[in-house]
């Protein structure tokens, strides 16, 4: 062979060589990269220590970067080995949740321990095109035995959008959550009381949830054992005033035009809808925050005393509107809207000073739409006070204030046109009936006999 014919085959056999190299780094790019080949695995969303009362199903999710195609699940106790659930995809989803069914064993046994195994693959082509796996082992801690939830004393009554306080008793081992219900709408947490394991907690009835069914003691521990207890209260309805309003366009110019534009919100075409815009939707989102701001700042501390003062109107004032009116808006003479009023109005002289009344931490202090300037004080057990249409205030959040303390003057912020203060009470964010927290024998009656009276049970326990 010809010197000229040897280069030309050995320019031929590392072009070869070149081109297989290509074609192996191709292949392997394709491997390492292409989301089919991917190489992460399933993800089990159960930690690897649960509790489990072996009744109630057990809620997992089962998630991928592709699809899953297959699962196992097999408990394990010293006594059994049982298969709970096992699957192959046909039509296989990046996502599943699934609720294991509990084994069906003797429940009277005193096994205290067990564990699932729970073996996930999805369908990449990874790992020799068997897919990624993921097996996981959760140990089990049998818990049957649901919480003590007693009621100890609590409240002869309360009023549709009035107050009532509960003391309760509250333990269990593994406790995860407690609370008070109304009518299964409203959660109000539970304060810790004068010795373990007992809470306290003030409710209300909100003023718009017409039909009262069943205030409930609510604690579920880490194995979902729940114990329900019913708070016994009696009822009694509120006089509703009905109160037709009409609007006028001077109002919604001066007034309504100007609270959307200082809360960030576009101005409607026709004057109806604006006024709609501030005293609906802005009023909810008013009414939110007081709520989000009150639950989220009120003290937690535990409660062994409660020195409360009846709150004090405005000095020399007169009541103008009253908490509970039922509000009509008319416009041109049809009704576009209507409304609660949840505090209480008063009006003295121009820019008069307002006081506390109790001891307190300032919460809030912001513009707050319908509410103009506004400022919120916590007065610990989840009991607040606001102080609405404010001109000028001189504290500042976080600030301590005691009973008797000057702290804003009023004013004629937000949706109103003249001077004057709205007096607001709030149990965990929601506007209660100041006309209760106004009465020294109401107080006495309902929070501080409930209070007293619950003291000497625990002390006998």
């Amino acid at each position: 062979m010809s010197y000229i014919n040897r280069k030309k085959n050995n320019k031929a056999k590392i072009a070869l060589v070149y081109i297989i190299i290509a074609i192996i780094i191709g292949l392997g790019a394709f491997v390492f990269l292409s989301p089919i080949f991917e190489k992460n695995s399933p993800k089990i969303s159960l930690d690897k220590e649960i509790f489990w009362n072996l009744k109630s199903p057990l809620k997992v999710n089962f998630s991928d970067d592709t699809e899953i195609s297959s699962y196992n699940i097999t408990y394990y106790d010293d006594n059994n080995e049982i298969k709970l659930d096992t699957k192959k995809l046909d039509e296989s989803k990046g996502s599943i949740d699934l609720n294991i069914i509990a084994p069906k064993i003797d429940l009277r046994t005193k096994t205290k321990n067990a564990m699932l195994k729970i073996e996930v693959t999805d369908t990449s082509k990874w790992n020799f095109f068997m897919g990624n796996k993921t097996i996981k082992d959760i140990k089990i801690k049998i818990d049957k035995k649901r919480p003590v939830a007693n009621v100890i004393s609590n409240s002869y009554l309360i009023k549709q959008g009035g107050s009532a306080a509960v003391v309760v008793e509250v333990k269990d081992e593994n406790l995860e959550d407690f609370y008070i219900s109304f009518n299964n709408e409203e959660r109000f947490e539970l304060f810790p009381f004068y010795k373990d394991n007992f809470y306290i907690a003030l409710i209300a009835w909100p003023i718009d949830i017409k039909e009262f069914k069943r205030v409930n003691l609510v604690a579920i521990d880490k194995a979902r054992n729940k114990t329900v207890t019913k708070v016994p209260l009696y009822i009694r309805s509120l006089n509703i005033k009905i109160d037709n309003m009409k609007i006028s366009d001077k109002f919604i110019n001066q007034v309504s035009k100007n609270v959307l534009t200082k809360s960030g919100y576009d101005i409607p075409d026709d004057q109806a809808s604006i006024f709609i815009k501030e005293n609906k939707h802005l009023r909810q989102r008013n009414v939110e925050t007081i709520k989000r701001e009150s639950l989220n700042n009120m003290n937690r501390d535990k409660v062994t005393k409660f020195n409360l003062k009846t709150f004090k109107r405005l000095p020399s004032s007169m009541k103008f509107a009253g908490y509970g009116e039922r509000r009509n808006y008319t416009y041109e003479g049809k009704q576009i809207d209507e409304a609660w009023h949840l505090g209480v109005d008063w009006a003295s002289v121009k820019n008069a000073k307002i006081y506390t009344s109790n001891d307190g931490k300032v919460i809030f202090k912001d513009y707050l739409g319908i509410y103009g300037n506004a400022l919120i004080i916590d007065h610990g057990l989840g009991l607040g006070t606001l102080y609405a249409h404010t001109s000028k205030s001189i504290v500042e959040v976080g600030d301590i204030v005691n009973a008797g303390d000057y702290i804003a003057n009023t004013g004629s912020t937000g949706a109103v046109f003249g001077d004057h203060l709205h007096f607001g009470v709030l149990i965990q964010g929601i506007e209660v009936n100041p006309i209760e927290w106004l009465s020294k024998q109401w107080i006495n009656d309902n929070i501080t006999k409930t209070i007293n009276d619950a003291k000497k049970v625990i002390d006998k326990k």
